[in-house]
């Protein structure tokens, strides 16, 4: 077992079904500073087997019940994305902290309310996006801050492949599920369009606001073809820079995700393995100060307990929120939302002025 420190944040997790088996679970035990504290979950099934394998201090089947639990600081919500945003506000009302799964929500409108809850409260709410805490992103996202000078362009790319499962059944412990399980009307994956933008687009709006900043509006283009989806989407930055952002679903070919960024004192690339083998992403800075080219090396990319990580140091210590806010999480849906509303209207749109959802 690693070693804990003094002072843990005391979670409960929300779920025990997939996400939770595959991530979170392993990640909570193995934070530093974060106890498994309590798990939840309303399929029986689900619930003994995660306790009996995980042993946290104590189980729900009542969601209202862990949140009554006075000693529970925060709440990990992994349920399905259109019960984030009811859940999220259940736990904030109670006083917990919140780490939600990505996206933070289905819709704008619903983000929005979120967002000023959170205000409302002053509680830290970080949505679930852990390629913030990749060593090598990390290490990419300080090299812009303070040595690329002006940003010129960033182009980011996002290929989930065919083959993807079949690396993950390897890479995963053997998934369980469960009749009892709890599920939103209807079928969110029917709609693929939509749930392939909400589950993928998602994460890369996000690494591409993390690196290059806030965006302010987009156009874009899709081609649907032999099942597949192909967005290419032009990109306006806050800052002045040009962006390209390439999301390809699935992709006749291996996993890929990266960006290149090119600036006035230096360039980046990054290429970001599947996340399920914990390996830091293969970044290269250059820099014109000194000619030289930089490829840092990430010993730990467990992203999914650095994230957990990085949510407790901000609970229990006041260190900067390094992951997703909500502010953040609210941007990341307007660009989505954005992204689909150019397509239906075949023009360039604004994120300001967009409502309601993918």
């Amino acid at each position: 077992m690693l070693p804990k420190e003094a002072d843990l944040l005391r979670l409960g997790i929300l779920g025990a079904g997939p996400i939770s088996q595959a991530a979170h679970f392993e990640a909570c035990k193995k934070a530093r500073n974060a106890e498994l504290y309590a798990i939840c979950d309303v399929a029986p099934e689900l619930l003994e087997r995660a306790a009996a394998i995980h042993q946290p201090r104590v189980v729900f089947s009542d969601y209202a019940a862990m949140l009554s639990d006075e000693n529970v600081q925060a709440v990990l919500i992994a349920v399905a994305d259109e019960f984030h945003v009811p859940l999220a506000v259940q736990a904030l009302a109670a006083g917990k902290h919140v780490l939600v799964e990505k996206p933070m929500g289905v819709s704008v409108g619903e983000c929005e309310a979120l967002h000023a809850k959170v205000k409302e409260t002053n509680l830290v709410l970080q949505v679930g996006h852990n390629r913030r805490f990749d060593p090598g992103v990390a290490f990419a996202r300080k090299f812009v801050r303070e040595e690329l000078g002006e940003m010129l362009s960033y182009k980011g790319w996002y290929y989930d492949s065919t083959y993807r499962y079949t690396m993950t059944d390897n890479l995963q412990p053997i998934l369980h599920r469960s009749r009892h399980a709890r599920r939103p009307e209807g079928d969110p994956k029917a709609d693929r369009r939509r749930y392939f933008m909400l589950t993928h687009g998602s994460h890369m709006f996000d690494l591409a606001r993390f690196i290059a900043g806030e965006i302010v509006s987009v156009e874009a283009r899709l081609q649907e073809r032999f099942d597949a989806y192909c967005w290419f989407i032009s990109v306006e930055f806050a800052n002045g820079a040009l962006g390209h952002l390439d999301l390809n679903i699935p992709i006749r070919g291996d996993f890929e995700e990266g960006f290149h960024v090119s600036g006035e004192l230096g360039s980046v690339r990054a290429c970001l393995p599947l996340s399920w083998y914990h390996k830091s992403s293969d970044v290269e800075c250059f820099s014109t100060k000194d000619g030289v080219y930089r490829r840092p090396l990430g010993a730990d990319a467990f992203g999914y307990k650095l994230q957990i990580e990085g949510f407790a140091e901000t609970i229990l210590n006041g260190k900067p929120q390094v992951g997703a806010t909500a502010e953040g999480g609210l941007a990341t849906m307007r660009a989505m939302v954005a992204t689909s509303e150019s397509v239906r209207r075949n023009r360039r749109v604004r994120l300001c002025d967009v409502q309601g959802s993918v």
